[in-house]
């Protein structure tokens, strides 16, 4: 029998650095190394991610955990794990930013709160935690080692397909009597979940946090396309200013 999983234990903390340092590391080696290192990393992650998503079917099958609740592809990390394949292997706009905000923002709960009952080496603990690191660790490398990043249109794109993930979800969870996106109960385990009010209260309640976050991690980007537009501006001004005017004295010379 395995140790118990500890949250923000060794083993917690460990996963969640490593999912901070790895991307950084070979986000400085596409850097140095140019666009061939770049494909060769993007497309690592990308069979990363898909091998693990493969792993855990595999895993729930052989344990017989797998069901209608689990077995669709209905839950916002395997949404975003679908834009950032597609980035990662055709990098894009439309697809990156998908996988921007749902990864940070969704992907980062199910990695601090992951759902998963005993330590390492537990099959369970590797494909849950490597597969959620995974999907944050990518995002990361996108921005620091190609420089991906979102734009003002991302907002409104990604508020829509979010909704549109939303009303996928809560459709299948009626149809199905199913549980994904957390529609009809919270999660069974702790998460940030048990800090909101009970069923059905919230749901307008998430929503609202839903589109806080995208505006939250839109922030670092408008603040620092706002501090590049001042000194272009100040330059811009200083440009067009005109110059002082010369004096009759200062052209024709001082007269004795």
């Amino acid at each position: 029998m395995h140790e118990p999983f500890i949250l923000f234990g060794t083993q917690h903390l460990v996963v969640m650095a490593l999912t901070l340092a790895v991307p950084a590391v070979l986000a400085a080696m596409a850097r140095a190394q140019g666009p061939r290192a770049d494909r060769i990393i993007r497309w690592g992650w990308a069979v990363a991610l898909i091998g693990t998503w493969i792993a855990w079917y595999v895993l729930f099958v052989a344990r017989g955990w797998l069901g209608p609740g689990n077995e669709l592809p209905m839950n916002l990390c395997d949404w975003a794990s679908i834009a950032l394949i597609a980035t990662l292997l055709a990098p894009g706009q439309k697809t990156f930013e998908l996988a921007y905000f749902w990864a940070l923002a969704g992907t980062t709960q199910g990695l601090v709160t992951p759902d998963v009952n005993f330590a390492f080496p537990e099959a369970q603990f590797i494909v849950f935690l490597l597969g959620h690191g995974a999907i944050i660790a990518a995002v990361l490398y996108l921005i620091f080692g190609t420089g991906m990043r979102p734009v003002p249109a991302s907002i409104p794109r990604v508020a829509g397909w979010t909704l549109a993930y939303a009303a996928a979800a809560a459709t299948t969870d009626w149809a199905l009597g199913v549980n994904y996106g957390f529609f009809r109960a919270k999660p069974g385990h702790a998460t940030f979940y048990d800090l909101l009010p009970a069923w059905p209260a919230y749901i307008p309640v998430t929503i609202l946090l839903g589109i806080a976050c995208i505006f939250l991690l839109y922030a670092p980007w408008f603040l620092r396309d706002l501090a590049a537009k001042r000194p272009a501006a100040v330059a811009s001004d200083l440009t067009a200013r005109p110059g002082p005017i010369a004096s009759p004295v200062g052209l024709e010379g001082h007269q004795p």
